[in-house]
């Protein structure tokens, strides 16, 4: 029995050496990347500085948590190229590897952000560049502003080390690249295919988990950067087109609370559109302190107005007002836009309630004058005297073509009919026209 057993445990053991054997030389079983910390940040809708406030807290965020790899998720149309400026300092400034992984489009600004990163991964359907400059209107920007953005582009290729001529031809329609379908005339843009074949792009993945098993980081904890509620509206409330809806909002509301009796919804719509722009531009960075000094010293001025005359504090007032909107911005080309809207949809309806209602309602009666001296209210400006035609008297002194005459015993200012009349001579009173008195003088007065 005991030698039954012992040939019985010999294939036992020997199994068990096999096994080790292969558990030993094998490669690891283990996930690639494990005890690894991945940061996920989306770069998502238009491109402004509500997005660049929350890139700085992000990335400042994967620093302190000593992440080994940021990944850029981006897909984004384009949008300001300050704040696009901005953001690639940002990225400048990473330490951690950094890979963008452009899911649907990386246009204008987009483009410029994903070149900054160390590596760019595109989706099967992504599209990256088109990255001309147009202006608030529609229209082409200067040849200034269209120099200073083939150089920003091109540079921001190059210090990832990739070829600066796709990226300018990106921004400058000039450049010639009829091989990428980009003849002149015409903005260059780059599916995954042309990218990885100029250097753009170093492969194609369908997903988040495709480009983590490529970068290795299979095994890594993720965590996924999320946009505060703060940094939401912020992006929103920095929109141009939001922009423009509240400063319109803003002077409509105060036109007509001043033409509404007593304090409602419309000054407060006012209220509520101006404290929504600046906490917009408060969270997304750009309203400083000297904005609300600006806007606090300017409503200030404006009722003071209401108690000075003279039109020159409320002038003031109103500029201050603009100027603290032009500060926080980084566009004054946008703002200029959004102000030049505002104004003239505030006038116009200002002059149709002025010409439908007048003055005579609502806060503008406590500071315009609206009593009028009528006669039929009572009011007489001068004193006809229309009982004086008719009356004979004599010059006092000579009237050339006006002086003075006596009648009755009283002196009155007369005025002749255009001829000179010397003194003492005889006259007679044939119109009075307000405090005009008209006299003729009266021709052989002894027959």
């Amino acid at each position: 029995m005991k030698k039954f057993l012992s040939y019985a445990v010999y294939p036992i053991i020997l199994f068990m050496l096999i096994s080790v054997a292969q558990f030993a030389f094998s490669p690891t079983v283990s996930a690639e990347g494990a005890g690894k910390l991945v940061y996920v940040i989306p770069i998502e809708n238009e491109v402004e500085r509500g997005l660049e406030a929350f890139l700085r807290r992000t990335t400042r965020e994967a620093s302190e948590a000593f992440a080994d790899h940021i990944i850029f998720e981006i897909n984004t149309p384009g949008g300001s190229v300050e704040a696009a400026d901005s953001i690639g300092q940002i990225m400048q400034d990473i330490s951690i590897p950094t890979t963008a992984y452009i899911r649907s489009r990386a246009l204008s600004a987009g483009s410029y952000i994903a070149l900054f990163a160390d590596t760019i991964y595109m989706n099967p359907q992504a599209t990256m560049g088109a990255s001309g400059i147009i202006t608030a209107d529609g229209s082409a920007a200067d040849a200034k502003a269209q120099s200073y953005w083939r150089e920003a582009m091109g540079s921001a290729a190059e210090a990832s080390g990739r070829d600066r001529i796709y990226a300018e031809a990106m921004a400058d329609a000039s450049i010639d690249l009829p091989e990428y379908n980009a003849p002149e005339g015409q903005f260059l843009t780059l599916g995954p295919t042309k990218a990885i074949e100029v250097g753009y792009s170093e492969g194609t993945v369908n997903n988040r988990s495709e480009l983590l098993n490529v970068l290795g980081l299979s095994g890594a904890t993720v965590i996924e950067a999320e946009i505060s509620f703060a940094e939401n509206v912020a992006r929103f409330l920095t929109n141009s087109l939001v922009v423009s809806i509240l400063l319109t909002l803003a002077g409509l509301g105060l036109v007509i609370e001043l033409y509404s009796p007593g304090f409602g919804v419309a000054g407060s719509v006012s209220i509520i559109s101006l404290a929504l722009f600046f906490y917009g531009h408060a969270v997304a960075g750009l309203a400083g302190m000297e904005v609300f000094v600006l806007l606090i010293i300017g409503i200030g001025l404006i009722v003071a107005e209401f108690f000075v005359p003279g039109g020159i504090l409320g002038g003031i007032g109103v500029m201050s007002i603009i100027g603290s909107l032009f500060f926080a911005t980084d566009d004054i080309f946008a703002m200029g836009l959004s102000v030049l809207t505002a104004l003239m949809i505030t006038i116009t309806v200002a002059v149709i309630l002025y010409r439908k209602i007048g003055l005579q309602k609502g806060f503008m009666r406590h500071i315009v004058l609206s009593d009028r001296e009528t006669l039929d209210r009572g009011y007489v400006s001068v004193q006809e005297r229309k009982e004086l035609i008719g009356l004979r008297g004599s010059t006092i002194t000579p009237l050339r073509p006006s002086g003075t005459g006596l009648f009755d015993g009283n002196r009155i200012d007369i005025v002749s009919e255009g001829n000179f009349i010397m003194e003492n001579q005889a006259v007679e009173i044939v119109k009075v026209n307000g405090s005009r008195v008209v006299v003729k003088e009266i021709k052989n007065e002894e027959e």
